[in-house]
């Protein structure tokens, strides 16, 4: 296996820990394909800072670009360097792809394979740094590397040959751990420098409760939040101050747009027991939880509390009815009024345990 060299591991800076000290993650990708197409280049490096993608190469381009504005404060000689580095892994995990393809007896076998590479650190909320490097193939783990030992994880058979030669180059495992400790942690504060107003800002969710009767069956309550960020948010369903975990079907947290995050929770229960469900919301930017409280169905009335402040908040077809779905039954609204509807709240999909993970 060709070694490839780390992002930017010639440089080296000297930064102070930022004002927001995390969590937040710097990560790169590669991935390298035997038989590249239309739309599919041979090789692509792309950069995301926490979630946000803002860095981009791939061998049908002119050169590395940039994908967030915030990175635009480096100036032409980091995007040359860059492309001169990217065109070097280029020819390295081309061959990486050829290698991979030896080892699991694929040589001379048409179809498509894939090379990956995955590395970067990470700023915990405490302050503590961590980083990590793994390598895959056709979608599974091919090597990962242990830094507390420091060495190399072979999962399979056919990665004992690369594994063993990486593990015996002292002078390589050294860089390698060198560029996570250390390397990586300085240009992710720097990159957290120039995106700090999008990056460290705090974004509370907006919240809505909606729910839906199936005829002669049990009921089904939807907890959404939206716009919120950033992306780190528990949402849970209580029954008298209990979870209900085994119950719950989730939708994950997706991206908006506009660089926020949205997610759902539901859960099915008894039509009589509405009244003793709560949407339990958690954050780290938030001092106290919300909690949604039901009221009764068909009423205008709806109760929520909000950082243990209890309010009265209009429901569908009352005075926000105007800006408000009413196919989406009764609940609580915060702002703003209107949330978006997702799949799986109110069209019954959120029962499709395929979708849990959407």
């Amino acid at each position: 296996m060709r070694r490839v060299s780390p992002h930017c591991s010639g440089l080296s800076l000297s930064l102070s820990l930022p004002a927001d000290p995390g969590p937040h993650s710097l990560r790169y990708f590669y991935t390298a394909v035997s038989e590249p197409g239309p739309g599919l280049p041979q090789f692509t490096v792309v950069g995301y800072l926490d979630d946000q993608l803002f860095f981009h190469f791939d061998s049908e381009g002119k050169g590395a670009q940039p994908r967030a504005p915030w990175i635009q404060a480096e100036g032409p000689e980091y995007w040359d360097r860059q492309t001169w580095i990217a065109k070097g892994w280029q020819e390295a995990f081309n061959g990486n792809v050829r290698i991979a393809m030896e080892h699991y007896n694929q040589s001379g076998v048409r179809g498509l394979h894939t090379f990956q590479y995955m590395y970067g650190c990470q700023l915990r909320a405490d302050g503590s740094t961590g980083g990590f490097r793994q390598y895959g193939y056709d979608g599974r783990d091919f090597l990962s590397y242990d830094t507390r030992t420091p060495t190399w994880v072979a999962p399979s058979k056919e990665a004992e040959i690369t594994k063993g030669k990486m593990d015996a180059d002292r002078r390589l495992s050294q860089q390698q751990r060198d560029y996570l400790e250390r390397k990586c942690v300085e240009w992710l504060q720097k990159y957290l420098g120039y995106g700090k107003e999008t990056l460290q800002r705090r974004e509370r969710p907006a919240m809505r409760v909606t729910g839906r009767d199936a005829p002669g069956g049990p009921t089904t309550l939807c907890c959404r939040a939206h716009g919120f960020y950033p992306r780190d948010i528990a949402l849970s369903w209580l029954r008298k101050g209990e979870s209900r975990e085994q119950e719950t079907w989730r939708g994950g947290v997706l991206p908006n747009g506009d660089g926020t995050y949205h997610a759902w929770a539901t859960v099915e229960l008894d039509p009589r027991e509405r009244g003793l469900y709560r949407c339990h919301v958690e954050r780290e930017s938030l001092a106290q939880p919300l909690v949604a409280v039901w009221g009764e169905a068909g009423g205008c009335g709806r109760w929520m509390k909000w950082g243990g402040v209890t309010g009265r908040l209009p429901g569908p077809g009352c005075d926000r009815g105007a800006s408000l779905d009413t196919s989406l039954g009764w609940g609580v609204t915060m702002e703003p009024a209107w949330i978006p509807a997702w799949p799986g709240c109110n069209r019954g999909a959120s029962l499709d345990p395929s979708l849990a993970g959407v």
